[in-house]
């Protein structure tokens, strides 16, 4: 029943999604930049969407966490925070990375930077361990055959 209300409720977002995205790409760029009521609309589809995914998320979490195994999800959990403080730790601060921004006038200071680089470290952990696992799970089926 709620995966049926689920995937309506996603329908409907697409369908309205999709017609503000074809009324944008329609509109004469001037017209946007001045008067810009459409992207405001795409934005709060984006955003309705957005809190949408991320209720389903925290109810299946949760839901998960009492009928399965607790143990290895807390493990999985405290992984996944050992690996945002490591990067944290490497991350320098420096504003290098962000010398764009800071040309355009952006307001970077040095702890916004290690924020980013924190980002970037751990996005970049986190992507070499999905492929090691990936990598791991196949050459395990080759030899299990």
């Amino acid at each position: 029943m709620l995966q049926k209300i689920i995937k309506i409720i996603a329908f409907i977002l697409a369908i309205g999604g999709a017609l503000i995205a074809l009324m944008i790409m329609g509109t004469d760029l001037e017209v946007l930049k001045t008067t810009s009521p459409l992207v405001d609309n795409m934005l709060y589809v984006s955003y309705i969407v957005l809190a949408i995914v991320l209720a389903l998320v925290l109810v299946f979490v949760i839901k998960g966490l009492f009928t399965g195994n607790i143990k290895k999800t807390l493990l999985t959990v405290g992984a996944f925070l050992v690996i945002v403080l490591i990067s944290y730790g490497i991350s320098s601060g420096t504003n290098l990375d962000l010398q764009p921004f800071i040309a355009k006038g952006e307001n970077v200071t040095p702890q916004i930077s290690r924020y980013v680089g924190t980002g970037l470290y751990t996005f970049y952990v986190l992507a070499v361990l999905a492929i090691l696992s990936m990598l791991f799970s196949s050459v395990k089926k080759i030899f299990n055959k």
